[in-house]
């Protein structure tokens, strides 16, 4: 079976546009969720940076030395 151009053209149109519908909807269904989205991304980033044990070691160290 073979296709002409004419026709894998068409087929790319088709596939391009089922696409841009899909990331549409997608974008739709993320919209409402995108600042808790965002907040747990800053927390994990957080953590992985090492914030919670470096901030951990910042109040040790300032309530070190006030005494």
């Amino acid at each position: 079976m073979t296709r002409t151009q004419e026709q894998v053209q068409l087929e790319l149109e088709a596939e391009r546009e089922q696409l841009a519908g899909a990331v549409t909807q997608l974008r739709e269904s993320f919209k409402p969720k995108l600042p808790m989205l965002a907040a747990g991304a800053a927390s994990v980033g957080f953590v992985l940076a090492g914030g919670i044990g470096a901030t951990m070691r910042y109040l040790a160290r300032r309530s070190r030395e006030r005494h």
